[in-house]
């Protein structure tokens, strides 16, 4: 007999992880595996978006980031020992009622991930080893055949495997955009001394190429980027990567001492034909890869999660069937956006960044789930009709819907959880104003009829 489970998500990157909390916390069944034996160690991702610090605000995670994480520092470039210019990355910021974190912060993502594990811990639930072999799926549910030996058999799958995903390649799903091999980059956490950490550092030294260190926050080393010739493959080595450093910084009295992580990269552009084959799914790198100007890549796929998790969980309770379309529906045109905003931002080799990296102003209007609604839901104080006053924050955070009228919400058979608040005045100039578990408005209506429909739909 094959162990049983809801939902079998395969990859613990940031995406695969953030779906597992979420289940987890829904009471969901779920299994999380992924091939490598341990945790991953490098940088990779770095910048966390303020949406995605919303998402981990309500996940339960943002505190020991924000303990860890800092806003970017000054980006600095010299020519040797030269400075040439200095800029911000990202204009000031500063906290509002309705934007609590306002700030791009910069959080490796080994720690990213870190974090994340711990959460799923406190939850109940764990990363297993075991790469996914081989998968079949029917009517009822999938079979998946995983490097352990062991057969699994789950409701649905999901599969945030990466870029060079086994699953979307094994579904036949087209990965349509380019691979741009001229544009490669060598990338290590390593330890430097003799060099200060208070600012990005960039040297750029014509004929030879680009090099820059990241002084990564809450810890002791420094991410180092260095911009590749075509045909040109260096040693992944501590050696190799002093000699590059040396030959572009020009510097004598500046030295890497010890390289803890590597990787060679090249840039793709790349987004997934479909999202979902039957009952499986695809999320993060495996449906969308960017070029990291901007960093959205890390940021768009933990929204992926965040926006299917609820899904899973309405459908797995009794919800339509149907509602799990609206994942594709909703995110595919989010990361087509966020695609193109990556490569404007890369072909004009900008350093500069602006509120539409952020992602706070993305939105669902004009899909079948946004009723006259469709955005994001801001944060502040919420005067409520007893006299008191909330945070809206405070009243979205957790896996229920959230309902702003002064009437209870309708009794649907099979709904989903609402909790309702009466506001003194109306939200949004409406009598009824349901809220999504992902924090966007799901309909905004003075019918009952219309809210009880809507949530017979989810």
């Amino acid at each position: 007999m094959h162990e049983t489970t809801d939902v079998l998500v395969v990859g613990a990157g940031p995406t695969g992880l953030t779906l597992a909390v979420d289940l987890a916390r829904r009471g969901v069944a779920c299994r999380i595996v992924d091939q490598a034996p341990e945790p991953a160690a490098g940088s990779k991702g770095k910048g966390l978006q303020p949406r995605t610090q919303e998402v981990f605000d309500d996940l339960g995670v943002i505190g020991p980031i924000l303990a860890a994480a800092t806003p970017y520092p000054p980006l600095r470039v010299r020519i040797g020992r030269v400075p040439i210019w200095q800029a911000r990355m990202h204009g000031p910021a500063v906290a509002t009622d309705a934007v609590p974190y306002p700030a791009v912060l910069m959080h490796p993502q080994w720690r990213t991930e870190a974090v994340l594990r711990e959460r799923l811990a406190e939850l109940g639930g764990k990363v297993q080893g075991g790469a996914l072999t081989g998968f079949e799926q029917d009517a009822d549910g999938v079979t998946a055949r995983l490097g352990t030996g062991e057969t699994l058999r789950a409701r649905y799958l999901v599969a945030a495997d990466g870029g060079r995903s086994p699953v979307r390649k094994a579904l036949g799903i087209g990965f349509t955009g380019e691979t741009r091999e001229e544009e490669r980059m060598a990338l290590g956490d390593v330890r430097v001394e003799g060099l200060g950490r208070d600012h990005i550092h960039v040297w750029v030294r014509p004929g030879r190429g680009m090099v820059a260190l990241y002084p990564m926050a809450g810890t002791d080393t420094f991410q180092m980027l260095a911009s590749l010739k075509p045909g040109v493959t260096p040693e992944q080595t501590l050696s190799g990567y002093q000699r590059i450093f040396a030959e572009r910084s020009m510097l004598r009295r500046v030295r890497l001492t010890e390289l803890l992580w590597s990787s060679l990269y090249r840039v793709n552009i790349r987004l997934a034909d479909r999202y979902r084959s039957g009952r499986v799914f695809l999320a993060g790198d495996a449906v969308h890869v960017h070029p990291p100007a901007g960093g959205q890549g890390l940021n768009t796929g933990v929204q992926d999660a965040y926006n299917l998790g609820w899904k899973l969980a309405r459908v797995l309770a009794g919800a339509p069937e149907t509602l799990l379309d609206t994942y594709e529906e909703e995110r595919r045109p989010v990361a087509a956006r966020v695609l193109g905003l990556s490569v404007d931002l890369a072909d004009k080799k900008s350093y500069k960044r602006g509120e539409e990296t952020y992602q706070l102003s993305l939105s669902y209007r004009g899909g079948s789930l946004a009723r006259r609604g469709g955005d994001r839901v801001p944060d502040g104080p919420l005067p409520l009709a007893d006299g008191t006053r909330a945070r809206m924050f405070d009243l979205l955070r957790g896996p229920h819907f959230t309902l702003l009228s002064a009437d209870p919400p309708p009794r649907v058979g099979g709904g989903p959880e609402v909790r309702a608040y009466a506001p003194a005045e109306p939200y949004g100039g409406e009598r009824h104003t349901l809220i999504r578990p992902d924090g966007y408005v799901g309909i905004s209506t003075s019918s009952a009829d219309e809210l009880a429909a809507y949530l017979a739909m989810v």
